[in-house]
């Protein structure tokens, strides 16, 4: 038993010692020549794993070098893109000649045939080779990054990744599409979000020849107001196109937060504007055509023997226009000019209670009263006291304007307020527009003893006001407007 286990153990032996033979003689057989080398199987296997090693090597190194040291170098994303591609590209290029070298091939006997290659290579694959380099343009010059907002070829999407050969859009429908670089740089691209995500929107709007053009741009800017993706700086504005066949054409221009959204803001803005044009009657009119009727007596005496239903045309909301003609300095200005301030300005609605700006805080808006009143509190640690109440027809916030000085009083709505709001740069056009409102401004504020008493000692430390400047402190701001905002006096 004993035997037969050991001759069995010994035909084993035999039999791995035959296959490892074989094993090794097959990987040293020489298969052919390159160069000086003999190459082999195993030299072959040797070669391919050392490469494999390598390329797994270069790409640790783009991902080191890209997501964490260029990082922490504080590079610009399509930069580390670039330069974490050029190192892995490099490293791995370096590391297939070691490679080679070590393994016994003189790369320099091959120079002639490398070339011959590279050339037919070149030619089978320039549509490849442009597009690297494309892919490297791209990167570098950082003008399209991932996360961008792009239109091209009537495709609008995010840019979900840049490589070397292509690019990867998504569209708004969730599908992706993958455009080769060259078709990037070789076309128009409108990049939406170049700097921010801001952008403009043209509203188209059409209404009825017998509407107040006047009313329709307070329309237009109201309901730009009533939207939350709209911006105030740069201000909407509302663009008179001109006579159409059966409409007066108008264009609301606003600045959104988001251009990304455009879609949906849109039709809230054409909601709104539809809402708004049903509550002031504003008629949005359908196309007109001239008919030939060839009996029209009898159309006209059955239309006679009808009763006629008549629209109530009841102005249940006052308009901004018939607001501000409450106010004596603008009675006198005509629709155009009336037109022109409407667009400066924008409406503050304020809950009783609620705190426009609070004592000592800056707030650059010139403030007209339309409707309700606030109050202005001026308070200490140990009292709160009301100094003046601006109701309907008033204005204030001239004073810390003009001097960009926070305000002396803590301003509250007194009840359900709505103010117009003229910002300083606005409210410069505006003096320079009409002088005279500048007097007005002046008069209303020499009205005033205690808010300018207030001011005074600031003003002194600021050397804007002297002894002689208290006897007639409408002189005094009267020079004070001309001096800011370059208004010539209108004589007294």
């Amino acid at each position: 038993m004993v035997k037969a286990m050991q001759a069995i153990a010994s035909q084993f032996s035999q039999a791995g010692q035959f296959l490892f033979t074989w094993f090794r003689e097959t990987l040293n057989a020489p298969l052919f020549r390159l160069g000086l080398e003999t190459i082999t199987l195993g030299w072959i296997i040797q070669v391919v794993a050392l490469l494999a090693i390598v390329s797994v090597l270069a790409k640790a190194s783009k991902h080191f070098v890209k997501n964490f040291l260029l990082i922490k170098l504080r590079i610009s994303e399509g930069n580390r893109e670039v330069i974490g591609t050029l190192t892995g590209l490099s490293l791995a290029t370096l590391g297939f000649i070691v490679v080679l070298q070590t393994m016994g091939l003189d790369l320099a006997s091959f120079a002639v045939i490398i070339g011959g290659l590279g050339i037919g290579i070149g030619f089978g694959l320039q549509e490849l080779t442009k597009n690297l380099v494309s892919g490297l343009t791209i990167l570098g010059e950082s003008k399209l990054k991932v996360g961008d907002l792009i239109e091209f070829n009537n495709n609008i999407g995010y840019i979900k990744e840049i490589s070397i050969r292509s690019t990867v859009i998504r569209n708004f429908n969730g599908s992706y599409l993958v455009v080769p670089n060259t078709e990037l740089t070789s076309n128009s691209i409108i990049n939406w979000n170049y700097e921010s995500f801001h952008g403009r929107l043209e509203i188209p709007v059409g209404v009825d020849y017998g509407s107040d053009p006047v009313l329709v741009t307070e329309i237009l800017l109201e309901s730009a107001a009533m939207e939350t993706n709209v911006v105030n700086d740069p201000p909407p504005k509302v663009v008179f196109r001109g006579f159409g066949d059966s409409a007066l054409n108008f264009e609301l221009w606003v600045w959104v937060h988001r251009i990304d959204q455009r879609a949906f803001t849109v039709s809230r803005l054409n909601f709104i504007i539809h809402y708004n044009f049903k509550r002031r009657n504003i008629v949005v009119p359908f196309p007109q055509r001239d008919l030939w009727l060839r009996n029209p007596e009898t159309l006209q005496s059955s239309a006679t023997d009808s009763p006629q239903t008549l629209i109530p045309t009841t102005d249940a909301c006052p308009t901004l226009k018939s607001l501000l003609l409450n106010f004596p300095c603008f009675t006198h200005l005509n629709d155009l000019e009336l037109r022109g301030i409407i667009e400066m300005g924008d409406r503050r609605y304020l809950k009783p209670g609620e705190i426009l700006v609070k004592q000592g805080d800056y707030y650059g808006y010139f403030c007209v009263v339309l409707s309700g009143a606030m109050n202005a509190i001026y308070e200490t640690e140990t009292l709160s006291n009301r100094l003046f109440v601006f109701e309907q027809g008033d204005f204030f916030g001239e004073l810390p304007l003009m001097l960009e000085v926070p305000y002396p009083t803590t301003m509250i709505a007194a009840q359900t307020t709505t103010l117009f709001l003229i910002s300083k740069a606005c409210f410069h056009d505006l003096l320079q527009a009409h002088p005279h409102l500048a007097d007005e401004v002046a008069q209303e504020l020499a009205k005033r003893q205690d808010a300018l008493q207030s001011y005074q000692q600031k003003l002194k430390e600021m050397g804007l006001l002297k002894e002689s400047d208290l006897s007639n402190p409408v002189e005094w701001i009267r020079r004070r407007v001309s001096q800011i905002f370059g208004i010539s006096q209108s004589p007294v």
